[in-house]
């Protein structure tokens, strides 16, 4: 193994493949950066320039794209409040706090070297668990899909804060978004009264975008002129992102628990098909939180915030890939076209793709660990430029965001539908903020709604005994650790909420 990988580090430092994975994590950098393009954008982009190169080659740039884009989103997490990627989503509620304070530059390193850290352990997690995960991946079916995705449906009881009813009702509203539109077995329209506009349903990213970019400019705006505005904003002017590297670095590593924590959960999230870094990006955030000794400080630029949610970021990658080279099925959208682009080179996915071709798949993971150091030497580079986005007046930078975000919408499928997807859901979201419900529940559900539709429908057609779910053991385990999840999620609730009430009482006393 280790002789191998040290193969494929070798042949990854040749000219002719370093140079397409420095291009491709450059790339995915700015990409990701930009609100509303995407990783799956800018990866549909720079596929059809890797068709006329060797597959590792191609593999090699993709893969950099995929590392740059992961990291990429907390620039305009941190610096704008609106995440450039969705798996960038958790960033901006501590990276953007911090920012606006005047440390910029703290917000955007601790990020980076977060998701440096988080980076390279999921690689290691991609080099060992791969092989094994391969042969369990030939006895999964429909019903064991089903479990996996209820497993992480059981999962948003941990993203609630206040009140788990308005997590719930948030999960809820997020999954009755999934059914709107046409089934997606049989083709039939529900839910529809009718309305052509919303026949084909809403996609992912203009509701992602509404709900959050529209629902914080919109609360930006609220506060303009308001006592304490102008004072953030000469904060803001005077405000470098010029940091003492090795000050950065003691905050993350003397975090050991929280950064391997974040990890995991990033990796385990990788692991479970079609969910995506959005969903270990706020469930690495919550859980961070629910371990703090100060949760209060989540959401006011307490760096434990840009800490859990980054290294888990790019930790989800490494188990993306896990997914496509074990299960031969995409872990989401970005290894979705990865897998499109290994087919179309002649490369099979799936259990067997280490065993047939170990060369090319220790390249991608020396591919992957190499465009960790890249991407913080390209940030580094990149940071000169960065400062002038947070000088720029709310009142200028407002109505710019919002037409860059309703570009992104409409390129998505080039009409105006999506734009206004884009704006219905941005009230929506705006409102839901307003009377206090979690956002990140909403998403989620949004996110798996669809799976366990499918793999149901799926698993019933196939079997109608209902007691598959329980009597094939690897379902049984998903589901009795789905109990389990929720056990422990409100085990974790009944404690928050203990030292709030005890931090209370001691403030009061």
């Amino acid at each position: 193994m280790f002789e191998l990988l040290g193969d494929g580090l070798v042949t990854m430092l040749q000219w002719k493949y370093l140079v397409p994975l420095c291009l491709g994590t450059l790339i995915g950098i700015v990409g990701g950066s930009l609100p509303g393009v995407t990783i799956t954008m800018t990866i549909i982009v720079v596929v059809p320039f890797t068709f006329g190169l060797d597959p590792l080659q191609g593999l090699a740039a993709m893969t950099g794209v995929y590392v740059g884009g992961s990291a990429g989103g907390l620039v305009t997490a941190s610096l704008l409040g609106i995440p450039g990627t969705p798996s960038a989503i958790a960033t901006t509620f501590d990276g953007f706090p911090m920012a606006r304070r005047g440390e910029p530059g703290r917000a955007l390193w601790l990020g980076v070297w977060a998701s440096f850290f988080g980076g390279l352990i999921g690689g290691a997690f991609l080099i060992f668990v791969t092989g094994p995960l391969a042969a369990i991946a030939l006895e999964f079916g429909p019903w064991e899909f089903f479990s996996l995705f209820v497993l992480a449906m059981a999962m948003v009881a941990g993203l609630t804060e206040g009140s788990m009813v308005k997590g719930l009702i948030s999960t809820g509203i997020g999954l009755l978004i999934t059914v709107i539109g046409t089934d997606p077995i049989t083709s039939v329209p529900r839910f529809t009264f009718g309305s052509e506009f919303v026949r084909a349903g809403f996609p992912f990213l203009p509701v992602l975008i509404g709900v959050f970019a529209f629902a914080q400019i919109m609360t930006d705006v609220e506060k303009l002129g308001r006592p304490g505005t102008r004072a953030a904003a000469a904060a803001r002017a005077s405000a470098s992102l010029r940091v003492s590297q090795l000050k950065v670095l003691g905050e993350i590593l003397s975090r050991p628990f929280l950064l391997v924590w974040s990890t995991v959960v990033g990796i385990a999230i990788g692991v479970l098909p079609a969910i995506g870094g959005s969903a270990a990006n706020m469930l690495a955030y919550d859980q961070a939180k629910k371990f703090s000794r100060h949760p209060e400080a989540f959401g006011t630029g307490t760096p434990e915030g840009i800490i859990a949610s980054e290294s888990s970021n790019n930790a989800n990658v490494g188990g993306s890939l896990v997914t496509i080279m074990a299960f031969g099925i995409p872990g989401d959208a970005v290894t979705a076209v990865m897998l499109g682009a290994m087919t179309i080179h002649g490369i099979q996915s799936g259990p067997l793709f280490v065993s047939q071709n170990p060369e090319l798949a220790y390249g991608i993971y020396a591919a992957y660990i190499l465009a960790h150091p890249i991407m913080v030497l390209i940030l580094g580079v990149g940071t000169l430029f960065l400062l002038r986005v947070t000088r720029v007046r709310l009142a200028v930078l407002a109505p710019v965001v919002l037409v860059l975000c309703a570009i992104g919408a409409y390129a998505l499928n080039n009409t105006m539908q999506t734009v206004y997807v884009l704006l219905t859901f941005g009230i929506i979201g705006y409102v839901l903020v307003k009377l206090g419900f979690p956002l990140a529940p909403l998403i989620l559900g949004l996110i798996l709604g669809d799976q366990i539709e499918l793999n149901l429908v799926r698993a019933i057609m196939t079997d109608a005994d209902p007691l598959l779910f329980l009597t094939r053991p690897i379902s049984a385990g998903l589901l009795a650790a789905a109990v389990l999840s929720v056990a422990l999620a409100m085990w974790q609730h009944l404690r928050h909420q203990r030292r709030v009430a005890t931090a209370d009482g001691e403030t009061d006393f």
